[in-house]
């Protein structure tokens, strides 16, 4: 928990501040203009030359073929870019357009953070597309998707439906075919803005026909601070290969965590009998598998995205919110969010699939509920079900919620997968009780 506490510490101290600094006196492609919320999706159709009627797509997808000439054939052939090339700020005018203002409110009077989870998600492309934007060419030949939401810490005690959010961003690291991009949101706050969150999207290029991996222009970073994020995205990228390499998908647990569920085994037994089959809870706890919640959805064309799939940001609100439910049915009061992490696309999410949403609390510790969403999707013709999005999230009561027990060893894997995921968290120690961020 220490170590939790530091990462907040260090978040509300400054860890806008590096970005912040960037942009000062900066010339964006846009000549410093900010873009309204409702123009970040309108530039991602225009850039990839879709139209907003859904009959159009297999025309535009046939146009977009043409443009594989514009493709590198490595990513020496491409110029290099700076960080302040692809900065752009977005305006989400809670305060001044009451009408967009229905659209975030939840019923507590609150913004909903589903859907500040899209406008990310939109951003985050938005910004790739500004590093790699072709000047000689109308559109880009690139298809950039999202692969990988690395981590959001929320800084904030209180969102307000009735002020100006503004969001901003750029690209602060690059691979040869992906892009680190940061971003940061702010609420205003008299006459200046707040810092809300902070975070790191990864995203990968491919070609003008989404089929094959493309080449992205390098990243040269100017000054300290611009040398210090680009090694973050580094130690970022090592960190990844890191958890995938040890995760308990492909390896035994370590000899601590062995010993973490064999002792909340024997705490089950039954002291009355000698048998391993006889279980029952300790006070305030909860079997696992009694925590579950489960949704439907059905993907109609209004939620796809420029390259007529379903929207990844559609799919975050989905999974966010019924892991919200979950940890308000778990906990017995409203939770908030307090962080977001390792969400990962493995598969596009075609529309007209039927896309299964299961939530689950896998860990818990004091006021805190690690919440793992697991989504999958099956054709209507076709009933097997495959993979496509694991989401993480932690959440905080307002009171102390009862501890979670495995029953199975498979649950036990969850468990230890959720502490994992809980532990490097930057979760407060003390929130104000009006901190409130729900569906």
């Amino acid at each position: 928990m220490r170590r939790a506490a530091l990462r907040l510490s260090t978040l509300r101290k400054g860890l806008l501040t590096p970005v912040r600094g960037l942009t000062q006196g900066l010339q964006n492609p846009e000549k410093d203009r900010v873009f309204h919320i409702h123009e970040v999706r309108n530039k991602l159709r225009e850039i990839v030359g879709v139209s907003t009627n859904w009959r159009d797509h297999v025309k535009a997808m046939e146009e977009r073929k043409l443009l594989h000439s514009f493709l590198a054939n490595s990513q020496e052939a491409l110029p290099p870019r700076r960080m302040k090339d692809s900065y752009i700020e977005v305006l989400l005018p809670l305060g001044s357009e009451p009408a967009l203002r229905e659209k975030y409110l939840t019923v507590q009077n609150t913004v909903r953070f589903g859907r500040i989870l899209e406008d990310l998600d939109s951003l985050g492309v938005l910004i790739c597309y500004m590093h790699t934007r072709i000047p000689s060419a109308k559109m880009s030949p690139l298809s950039i998707v999202t692969a990988l939401v690395d981590k959001i810490d929320l800084c904030k005690n209180f969102l307000s439906p009735e002020q100006d959010i503004k969001f901003s961003g750029h690209i602060s690291w690059v691979g040869k075919t992906s892009m680190e991009a940061k971003m940061q949101m702010f609420q205003s706050n008299g006459n200046e803005f707040s810092p809300v969150l902070d975070a790191t999207f990864v995203m990968v290029a491919r070609d003008s026909e989404n089929k094959g991996p493309a080449f992205v222009n390098p990243l040269i970073p100017e000054g300290p601070e611009e040398e210090e994020l680009f090694r973050q995205g580094e130690l970022n990228k090592g960190r990844r290969v890191t958890l995938s390499s040890t995760s308990l998908l492909k390896m035994a647990p370590s000899a601590q965590e062995r010993m973490t569920i064999h002792e909340m085994f024997l705490s089950t037994l039954d002291p009355k009998t000698i048998s391993f089959q006889s279980r029952v809870l300790p006070p305030n706890a909860v079997w696992m598998e009694d925590s579950k919640l489960k949704s439907l959805e059905v993907c109609h064309p209004q939620e796809r995205n420029i390259f007529n799939r379903i929207f990844g940001g559609f799919l975050m609100r989905k999974a966010y919110e019924l892991g919200w439910a979950t940890a308000c049915n778990f906990g017995g009061s409203q939770p908030f969010v307090v962080a977001v992490d390792d969400i990962m696309f493995q598969k596009p999410v075609e529309i007209g699939s039927l896309l299964f949403l299961s939530s689950q609390v896998c860990f818990t510790q004091d006021k805190y509920i690690q919440v793992r969403v697991h989504s999958e999707v099956a054709s209507l013709n076709n009933k097997e079900h495959t993979t496509t999005n694991v989401f993480h999230f932690t959440f905080m009561s307002e009171k102390n919620v009862p501890l979670v027990f495995p029953r199975t060893y498979g649950e036990s894997m969850l468990y230890l997968d959720g502490q994992r995921h809980f532990n490097p968290m930057s979760v407060p120690v003390n929130l104000k009780k009006e901190y409130h961020v729900e569906p």
